[in-house]
């Protein structure tokens, strides 16, 4: 596989994991675990996502977090507390679809970690000033949009 789609697979999870990390193993847990995805032979290693518990748990928290996403400030608070968690477990990701340790899956990792941070902090920023409008239907709607966005970029 070369670089460049190497790059562009693992950063594109790298992102849409910065907007939500949980939703993100799960599509991809559960598209490996039904067929719907197909790993490329260098990327095996990501098919620890498709074991069960890692769905399980990525499920529960997913549900969590969702919930969580559609309540003024709680969803800010929420992402606060994973301004650090989103974007290590991006790198984690991007570390784990390479499986080995070099230099290029350190920086493939640190790269994933960045994007993550990227599109969490847009994320974020974006909820604030939403939380500031005096109807409550546009957080949700934001909410909404956000898990369609992760559920198809992590596809693509």
């Amino acid at each position: 596989m070369g670089i460049i789609q190497l790059l562009g697979s693992t950063l594109g999870l790298g992102l849409v994991s910065g907007i939500n990390l949980y939703a993100t193993v799960l599509v991809v847990g559960l598209g490996i675990r039904f067929g719907v995805i197909v790993l490329r032979p260098e990327l095996h290693q990501l098919e620890v996502l498709a074991n069960p518990v890692v769905i399980v748990i990525a499920g529960l928290i997913f549900v969590v977090e969702f919930l969580a996403d559609k309540i003024k400030w709680i969803d800010s608070i929420w992402d606060a507390v994973h301004t650090f968690i989103r974007p290590l477990g991006a790198a984690l990701i991007g570390a784990a679809a390479l499986g080995e340790v070099s230099p290029e899956s350190v920086v493939i990792a640190l790269l994933c970690g960045g994007v993550a941070l990227s599109g969490h902090s847009t994320k974020a920023g974006l909820r604030l000033l939403v939380n500031h409008s005096p109807e409550p239907f546009s957080n949700v709607a934001l909410s909404l949009i956000e898990d369609v966005l992760v559920v198809l970029g992590t596809y693509v």
